[in-house]
């Protein structure tokens, strides 16, 4: 391994795009760390907000959103808005004709649908810049001599919007150079280097026992043994391992191409496979569960404070907010399972593969050529996406179950399942076919290929 990364090194235009690379993330980290000027920067806003409520929730955003949510920074926002819009613009193009045939026109369509997503981008950092700066406000998160009266001043508020958006638009500008002359998928390479940033606060908090010398063999509840220490290890090694299994699981299908005979030489004939991915709707789901759960945790826990003599209502407040509830839970895998097939619905039109296979002279042996083949694919798709789909709710609340049977903090278990550990796996692997593709290029063997 240590050769191969020697080798990596020494092709110059590799290195190059390697070192920008870094170059580009390291100016998102350092921009991460400066506040907006309004901020009194001794409060941390998860802190200060509910614990049960807006805090855990704008935590969780903040996990899959490349942004620091928490510290109230110029990159506050993260990526979360230009996701948003992506999202938007490609279910649209799924049901809005005049969007889908653009999305047909090859590259100039595509460049016009970025076009709009950018404008969409701005659109939606304004508000949520807005709303942002007003839940720092009602948290108490300004500094006193930015509010002489007790009240914000309107520029102030416009200055912070503007900054935030600003920012926003800057790290949307950095993905894309990363895209044009770095190396991997810019947008999710900030998302990744997010969710790792967060790793070793994680990893201080785990080993804090060992650092001042109070580690024991079995601890007890709430403390941290080191039979608790071994068994989080090897659960997070089988944990990444399972999920790179299952992201990397595909379901083969025969296909096989018709002969024709063109002079004396027969052309054709050969055998191939159509690959089918078991995780064909990637963290999407998981990112659209969490997304909606938030508003009834929201509605309920505002109409908890609202009447607080109502019992009911705070229980179902609890429900809805704790991870850990059974509610919540259940209500969080029901929703994957509904977005694993709409997502799968949207992105996999087996009418289009039927019909593209049919062209280019190919079928799969049993089955005729246009409907028929199609209706198979759809068949096979409905059940390999009921697998998929049952391996993504168990990352999910895996953070959840290792959090209740270890007895830790849910930030740090979050590391052993859900959407952080998806991306990051996915786009590690991204980022490994790239490099790959430049050794092979090269007639060099690649990163995972064996010797």
């Amino acid at each position: 391994m240590w050769e191969k990364l020697r080798v990596v090194f020494t092709i110059p235009e590799l290195r190059t795009k390697i070192l920008l690379t870094l170059g580009l993330l390291g100016i998102y980290r350092i921009g991460s760390w400066i506040p907006l000027p309004i901020i009194d920067q001794s409060k941390s806003l998860f802190s200060s907000a509910n614990a049960e409520g807006l805090g855990k929730i704008l935590e969780n955003v903040a996990t899959f959103s490349a942004s620091q949510l928490d510290q109230a920074t110029i990159f506050g926002l993260g990526i979360m808005p230009y996701i948003s819009a992506s999202i938007i613009f490609q279910l649209l193009a799924s049901v809005w004709k005049p969007l889908e045939e653009l999305q047909k026109e090859g590259e100039s369509g595509r460049k016009k649908i970025n076009e709009y997503t950018r404008y969409a981008t701005v659109v939606l950092c304004l508000f949520q810049s807005w709303f942002y700066v007003r839940v720092l406000v009602s948290q108490d998160m300004i500094a006193g001599e930015f509010m002489p009266n007790g009240v914000l001043p309107l520029s102030w508020y416009v200055v912070s919007v503007m900054t935030m958006t600003a920012g926003t638009i800057f790290l949307m500008w950095l993905g894309e150079q990363i895209d044009e002359f770095g190396i991997g998928n810019g947008i999710s390479l900030l998302i990744m280097a997010g969710i790792l940033a967060r790793m070793p606060k994680a990893g201080f908090e785990l080993l804090k026992p060992l650092f001042k010398g109070e580690l024991v063999l079995e601890g007890g509840p709430g403390e941290m043994g080191v039979a608790k220490l071994i068994v989080l290890v090897a659960l997070f090694v089988g944990v990444v391992f399972g999920v790179v299994f299952i992201t990397q699981g595909q379901r083969r299908i025969p296909t096989q191409s018709a002969k024709h005979v063109r002079g004396r030489r027969v052309y054709g004939g050969s055998r191939q496979y159509l690959p089918l991915r078991v995780n064909q709707a990637g963290v999407m789901p998981i990112i659209f569960a969490s997304s909606l759960l938030m508003f009834p945790s929201l509605f309920f826990d505002y109409l908890s404070k609202l009447f607080p003599n109502v019992g009911w209502l705070a229980e179902l407040s609890r429900a809805f907010i704790s991870y850990t509830s059974f509610t919540h839970n259940v209500l969080y895998v029901i929703l994957i399972y509904f977005f694993c097939y709409f997502w799968t619905a949207i992105t996999f039109n087996p009418k289009d593969m039927a019909d593209n296979l049919k062209s280019f002279g190919t079928f799969i042996p049993g089955y005729r050529p246009g409907k028929r083949t199609a209706d198979y694919l759809e068949k096979v798709m409905v059940r390999i996406t009921y697998v998929g789909a049952g391996f993504l709710a168990l990352v999910a609340i895996m953070p959840t179950m290792v959090a209740n049977m270890v007895n830790i903090d849910y930030q740090i278990a979050s590391f052993y399942g859900g959407t952080g550990l998806l991306i990051a796996v996915s786009v590690a692997f991204d980022l490994v076919q790239k490099i790959d593709s430049h050794l092979v290029m090269r007639n060099y063997r690649g990163l995972l290929e064996k010797t």
